[in-house]
């Protein structure tokens, strides 16, 4: 898939994180991104997308030596470590790579990302928290996440939401918002919290439908060993539901301050006596969308656009 949007800093941005009909709500932030991108008046951005897999990468390279003209181009952007080898094929532009996560915590996936860092001339992070697992014989990167779609991510009356879900309006329920077999998420601790509550997950889901769970349950339950950034907690907090997350990421910094949220290492006595009157509230809110705004994708994309600018400002070196 490719999108164009127009303007003047000519970028490419390269994702592995294509949607498919099994997993629609793939790679979504980056595509969020791109469109932010586009409404910046002095960028120029396409995005090409393709779906992970070992024998992509290969063929990703080809398909953008034959579709792209490197002349064309200032810089070719990559999301996640692995992507920024085939990017790569494009020779001339600048080269830059934002780092999510899985790429600097799975050893096969470290080691290739590792190794593909000393080819690029802007390396990113999605959090300062990621940024200092790459360890020190890297340079210090930047810190550009991909941000909440404000515009999809708003909130909904509870009662509408559960309606088109099929739910029953009065019943409290739960969500823990990613596929219960991503095992670092913590599936079961969310399950052993729900004790006996309605407690609804994410896998393979459409992502408006992602904002109608959110707004159906009473919290959402983000009680990961590990993120890279935290975009499930932005996007709780985009819809004024709270929330409860161990802090890991980016939860610490966007949950401060937001009463009827909690962010603590998971405890399972601590955590239920937060949880007992959001489930007791038929109606829970929090005051979490202008925090949520603070990470907007418009926001998190004038920061991309502002290091693209100053990378070019800077002569390559020879």
């Amino acid at each position: 898939m490719v999108s164009r949007y127009r303007a003047s800093v000519r970028a490419l941005v390269v994702s592995n994180m294509a949607a498919s009909r099994e997993n629609p709500a793939r790679g979504v932030f980056v595509r969020d991104q791109v469109a932010a991108l586009g409404h910046i008046g002095d960028v120029e951005v396409e995005l090409f997308e393709f779906l992970p897999g070992a024998l992509s990468y290969p063929l990703a390279a080809a398909a953008l030596r034959r579709r792209f003209d490197a002349a064309r181009l200032d810089i070719v952007h990559a999301h996640f470590g692995l992507t920024a080898w085939p990017a790569l094929a494009l020779r001339g532009p600048r080269h830059a790579v934002t780092l999510h996560g899985t790429d600097v915590r799975h050893r096969r996936s470290r080691r290739l990302t590792i190794a593909a860092l000393r080819h690029m001339d802007l390396i990113a992070t999605v959090s300062r928290s990621l940024a200092q697992e790459l360890g020190p014989f890297t340079p210090e990167p930047l810190v550009l996440p991909c941000g909440v779609a404000l515009e999809r991510f708003r909130p909904i009356p509870r009662e509408a939401a559960r309606m088109a879900l099929g739910l029953d309006r009065d019943t409290p329920c739960l969500l823990f918002p990613f596929d219960p077999q991503r095992a670092s998420k913590r599936f079961d601790r969310a399950h052993e919290l729900a004790a006996g509550v309605r407690l609804m997950t994410l896998g393979s889901t459409a992502p408006d439908h992602v904002t109608l769970a959110i707004n159906a349950a009473n919290a959402v339950l983000v009680p990961s060993d590990a993120e890279g950034f935290g975009l499930a907690v932005l996007e709780a907090l985009a819809c004024d539901v709270p929330v409860l997350a161990t802090p890991v990421g980016v939860h610490a910094e966007a949950l401060a301050g937001i009463a009827g949220t909690l962010c603590a290492p998971y405890d399972r006595d601590l955590w239920a006596a937060a949880l007992a009157p959001v489930l007791a509230d038929p109606d829970p809110r929090v005051a979490g969308r202008a925090r949520a705004a603070e990470f907007s994708s418009e926001r998190m994309a004038a920061r991309v656009a502002a290091a693209w600018r100053s990378l070019l400002a800077t002569a390559p070196e020879t």
